[in-house]
């Protein structure tokens, strides 16, 4: 993930909240959340709902990662039968979901992602994955191409469900494209009583990490009772003069 451009809104939007970034697999980022080491964090689906909410965002691009002067570096795209006659690595970390890629297998899987660039710049074999891990493992001596009809990875915003608090709001929001003047894309204020003062608890930031314990609540836009069920009075007839 590159989430520079929603850093740069957050720190526009509550530069007094802190936003650390934590770099984590993709195996171990449900992890990260379910044991409280992240407020929200950028998966890959599909994401299981029991105790985790996601919001899909968009489809990355699967693209094989070969050595500059392969011959695939001169097209624009390939199929997976331009790859048959080549042997196509299979990390054990792969985020595709696939039982095998296309071309042929290697003697062994190389037990990550990173494993295997070093073993395609090495001119062991080629590798198919996500764009964004192409690009994390970039080097100046390996391209990428698209490669057409194979599985694509879907990333998702994915948060605990028992732990959706104004700032997680806050960031939904955010990456969501809401603007700052949206009623969810604002810092939340809850009302207060009439003659009291504000609770010092609803202030939101101030605290290292930017984290809060509230939950989100909203009110509703119906009317009160009262004004739907009182009835307008009758006028009375005007009486005869004698």
């Amino acid at each position: 993930m590159t989430p520079t451009k929603w850093v740069r809104i957050w720190n526009e939007r509550l530069p007094d909240v802190p936003l650390t970034l934590v770099q984590v697999t993709a195996a171990e980022a449900f992890g990260l959340l379910r044991e409280g080491g992240a407020d929200a964090g950028f998966v890959r689906l599909p994401v299981d709902r029991t105790d985790l909410s996601a919001i899909p965002l968009y489809t990355e691009t699967t693209v094989v990662v070969v050595p500059k002067d392969h011959v695939v570096a001169a097209v624009e795209e390939v199929a997976p039968e331009d790859l048959a006659d080549e042997i196509v690595l299979h990390p054990l970390d792969d985020t595709l979901d696939w039982d095998r890629p296309p071309g042929l297998a290697a003697l062994e899987r190389p037990a990550t992602t990173a494993d295997a660039i070093e073993l395609v710049a090495a001119g062991v074999g080629l590798l198919v994955v996500p764009q964004s891990l192409a690009r994390l493992h970039h080097r100046k001596d390996l391209t990428y191409r698209p490669v057409t009809g194979t599985p694509e990875s879907r990333v998702a915003l994915s948060w605990p469900q028992e732990e959706t608090t104004d700032l997680v709001e806050q960031f939904i929001g955010i990456v969501r494209g809401r603007t700052v003047n949206s009623t969810r894309g604002r810092p939340a204020t809850p009302p207060q009583p009439k003659g009291k003062r504000p609770d010092a608890g609803a202030k939101q930031g101030g605290k290292a990490g930017g984290r809060t314990t509230g939950k989100t609540s909203r009110t509703g836009s119906g009317g009160s009772a009262a004004s739907k069920g009182a009835k307008r009075a009758k006028p009375g007839k005007p009486r005869r003069r004698p």
